[in-house]
């Protein structure tokens, strides 16, 4: 019990840092960043590693130097990520090819911010601080490990429209991906590397043939996503069952671990 409240509280303590941190000074200190880097892409990835000092002192207080890196997820498993990562978000590759036009307006600089800085970042702080840490080192079980920071990334994700049903479609699109990303990390042996490069890929192929204008997306760019969801998860569930392993989130800890 110990274990588990110096976890819950220093979780907590450093993530409201980072979110306050990076609410009050992200934008100004991009701002200050693009004209130096000569890159609003660039600068917009420093910024965020800049916020995220108060989680990397969280981790670094938790774990020592050590396991620094191994804590959060990032320490082996880039290739498996990316192969797996690849397979499972072929649909949205060759369907959104198929039905969308290429979007002759990405450049560098959308991809640094929408693919690369969306996806590393948002599951390094998300998935593998704030939830990776309840999970991982303390007694909570999967949902009331997820369900915090699920509801916080799906809310960073509200600017994207006005109009109430669609930010309704939004946040919970993007709510069940939080809830998704999480899963798929603790499935494959908390490699964080497997959500980074799913999020990558949904976003890249998203951004690169105009499928939406926001998460929610239409008719054919959820067709599409829906079979990579499935594919993620099905393949996931029949790979383990293949090398005889069992499921990390089961009935023992999808409350509280026993």
């Amino acid at each position: 019990m110990k274990t588990t409240f110096k976890v819950l509280s220093i979780t907590s303590l450093c993530f409201l840092a980072y979110y306050l941190f990076s609410d009050f000074v992200f934008t100004e200190l991009r701002s200050f960043l693009t004209p130096i880097l000569s890159s609003r892409g660039i600068a917009h990835n420093l910024a965020y590693i800049i916020v995220g000092f108060p989680l990397f002192i969280g981790v670094f207080i938790l774990h020592g130097r050590k396991e620094f890196w191994t804590s959060l997820g990032i320490s082996t498993g880039f290739i498996t990520a990316l192969v797996m990562a690849l397979i499972c978000t072929s649909p949205m590759l060759i369907g959104y090819a198929i039905v969308f036009p290429f979007n002759t307006d990405i450049d560098l600089n959308k991809i640094l911010i929408g693919a690369v800085a969306a996806a590393f970042f948002e599951e390094l702080y998300f998935r593998g601080f704030l939830f990776g840490q309840l999970f991982r080192f303390s007694k909570f079980g999967f949902i009331p490990s997820i369900s915090i920071g699920a509801i916080l990334f799906a809310l960073g994700h509200m600017y994207q429209s006005q109009d109430p049903l669609v930010l309704l479609g939004v946040f919970l699109t993007t709510f069940l991906g939080a809830i998704l990303f999480a899963w798929a990390y603790v499935e494959w042996k908390d490699n964080l590397w497997v959500p980074i490069f799913l999020h990558f890929f949904m976003n890249l192929f998203w951004m690169l043939f105009s499928a939406g204008d926001d998460a929610l997306g239409g008719i054919w760019s959820n067709v599409f996503r829906v079979l990579t969801i499935v594919l993620i998860i099905v393949g996931t569930i029949v790979y383990k069952r293949r090398k005889g392993l069992k499921l990390a989130v089961n009935r023992s800890n999808i409350w509280m671990r026993r």
